[in-house]
């Protein structure tokens, strides 16, 4: 059974978009890389050859890979998402119960995860604990060093 996961338009664009890089630039550079260390003799003792076969085995490795990924992508409506609960794409305002600080996260898909942008994983320790919540409640977050509260002060879309 393959794993389905969520993507936003853009993910799955982006997504599609390293395939088609893959198949339509870097295929063709493994494949010359390979006819190039051929002709330069003898392919028993060619290092060359060898790395080069590797390296393609490798991209179509990930080539498959991605298709598969491609293939059991589910592209989220982002209009039909409700805002009472926090969810995939959800922009979630919480703050830390024992700090007081307060920081907005957007809850995206494993492939989309990206700290520094301020999106973070639904199967990450903090994504998992505020998935189902919504406004008011506190989410008890099991971390390496103990559990950290953290209440959930908005939940919007955008």
């Amino acid at each position: 059974m393959a794993k389905v996961s969520y993507y936003t338009a853009e993910g799955l664009k982006k997504l599609k978009d390293e395939l088609d890089q893959l198949k339509s630039i870097e295929r063709p550079r493994a494949s010359q890389a390979i006819a190039d260390a051929r002709d330069k003799g003898d392919l028993s003792e060619n290092a060359e050859y060898d790395a080069a076969k590797e390296a393609q085995g490798m991209l179509e490795l990930k080539i498959a890979k991605i298709e598969e990924i491609v293939a059991n992508a589910r592209l989220i409506d982002e209009s039909q998402l409700d805002t009472s609960k926090a969810l995939v794409l959800s922009t979630v305002k919480i703050k830390n119960v024992a700090n007081k600080m307060e920081i907005k996260y957007t809850l995206v898909a494993e492939s989309e995860a990206d700290l520094k942008a301020g999106k973070i994983s639904v199967t990450s320790p903090i994504g998992k604990g505020l998935l189902g919540k919504s406004v008011g409640e506190i989410a008890d977050i099991q971390v390496p060093n103990g559990v950290m509260q953290f209440e959930i002060l908005e939940i919007t879309r955008d």
